[in-house]
């Protein structure tokens, strides 16, 4: 069962896009985000595919391919912790660590309160400031464990 969107709202967005197969990302990405969870419920990449002409396959392809889309529910905030090479040499691998202590679940897991998704990334530009995090569209470099209780408290008090 869907989480939070109703096949009506599914409908709605696909019909936005003019049921247009070259909108697939969009669509997709509207939908992960009205489902209340960050992720496509199956139900909804049915509906897509059916809607779109597609095969359900195909919608699965798009849905694994791209690392902004989820098949499985995520916390409200995604915490993307960067994987690239001057990441990693300066620390991520600690920040990962930092990160898990203060959040109490690993990478990949989601918190009991569905607020936090621990996961990694691939390089999103903060090169400059390594070992970095990425949280919706912001960025945090230069991380310690003092910032990184810094910006969980800053996200638990925004998220109440």
């Amino acid at each position: 069962m869907m989480e939070k969107i109703r096949a009506q709202e599914v409908y709605g967005i696909i019909n936005k896009h003019n049921k247009s197969k070259e909108q697939i990302l969009s669509i997709l990405l509207e939908i992960q985000e009205a489902s209340g969870r960050n992720y496509v419920p199956e139900e909804c990449a049915q509906i897509v595919a059916q809607e779109l002409g597609l095969s359900l396959s195909k919608v699965y392809d798009v849905l694994t391919f791209y690392a902004m889309f989820s098949l499985k529910p995520r916390g409200k905030y995604i915490l993307e912790i960067c994987k690239s090479a001057p990441c990693h040499v300066n620390g991520s691998k600690n920040v990962r660590d930092m990160f898990e202590k203060e959040l109490g679940i690993s990478i990949g897991e989601t918190t009991e309160d569905n607020m936090f998704t621990l996961q990694y990334s691939s390089c999103f530009g903060a090169c400059d400031i390594a070992p970095a995090v990425k949280i919706g569209g912001k960025v945090y470099g230069n991380l310690n464990e003092q910032k990184v209780k810094e910006i969980v408290d800053l996200y638990r008090k925004e998220g109440q």
